[in-house]
């Protein structure tokens, strides 16, 4: 099913990501992790695509299972940046052919020691905006795309960041996924400002449960994202015993997800980390919640 009709006939969406086992691993590894992620009744799962597009090939296998097994939807992340156009041509088959109807659309990253110049060649898409303008030409796909809430680390200013932000959606962007952020006012910031762009999409959540200190130093350093005040006193009380920090990671993902539920957030994108046993422990916690507020879509 198509993500975009989902958000027309159901509010607010819960959705998880999990990401391809790396290729030293068998794609087996990640079945299991699925298996247990679907029993927690998620809307959709969505598969990253790998650094770089390493990982490309599974990304089409995983998300297939998914659909295939679970008559579950489905969303199969697609980079632009290191495939060439010939490649995104043929995943948009494989993944036609295979039933995934559903697509986030993203530049992706500079491989490590690349620069931007080193991409510059017409076999490729220049940036996510012309990959989704592409793939609604192709057609038979419910597009989605990224937003920043605090603003991409490569953009100029906010108003640049939101111009960006209003020309993914008219080249065809069907939906949007936040970056992660910590700080929903932050959020709610955001919301109002894509108001006055005109950004008028279904726009999800993203929504990353910390469970120990080293992943919130990577996080900070990859995505620039900031840290209340009150976050920062967990992990300052909690850094030298990892069980509390993760229990107290957990309530606090927890905490968001409730005031963002309550403030009529069309959906949350849980970043679950591969880990099914913490996403459930938030996700059993709500369960009354999403109930009642399915009553009331």
């Amino acid at each position: 099913m198509f993500i975009c009709d989902k958000l027309k006939e159901k509010k607010p969406l819960i959705s998880f990501e999990i990401f391809p086992p790396k290729k030293e691993f068998p794609i087996d590894t990640i079945y299991q992790t699925i298996d247990d992620l679907v029993n927690i009744n998620p809307d959709f799962i969505s598969v990253t695509y790998g650094a770089g597009g390493s990982t490309k090939d599974n990304t089409v296998d995983i998300a297939s299972y998914i659909t295939e097994k679970y008559n579950l939807s489905a969303l199969a992340h697609l980079t632009c940046l290191t495939s060439t156009k010939e490649d995104i041509e043929n995943t948009l088959g494989a993944l036609k052919e295979k039933g995934v109807k559903n697509i986030l659309a993203l530049r992706g990253d500079y491989p490590q020691n690349a620069s931007p110049e080193d991409f510059q060649n017409p076999k490729y898409y220049k940036s996510s905006i012309d990959l989704i303008e592409h793939i609604k030409q192709y057609g038979d796909f419910c597009v989605g795309g990224a937003c920043y809430p605090e603003k991409h680390p490569e953009a100029k200013s906010e108003e640049d960041d939101l111009l960006f932000l209003k020309r993914k959606v008219e080249a065809g962007a069907d939906f949007l996924i936040t970056q992660l952020f910590f700080d929903n006012e932050i959020f709610y910031r955001f919301m109002e400002q894509t108001q006055k762009y005109n950004i008028n999409v279904p726009v999800l959540a993203g929504i990353l449960p910390v469970l120990n200190k080293n992943q919130v130093e990577k996080i900070v350093s990859l995505t620039g994202c900031k840290m209340p005040e009150k976050f920062l006193r967990i992990l300052s009380k909690y850094e030298h015993s990892p069980e509390s920090l993760a229990e107290a990671g957990l309530a606090y993902a927890k905490e968001q997800m409730i005031d963002l539920l309550s403030w009529g957030i069309d959906g949350i994108h849980l970043y679950t980390m591969n880990k099914p046993a913490p996403t459930k422990e938030i996700i059993s916690g709500l369960t009354t919640i999403r109930g009642f507020l399915n009553t009331k879509a």
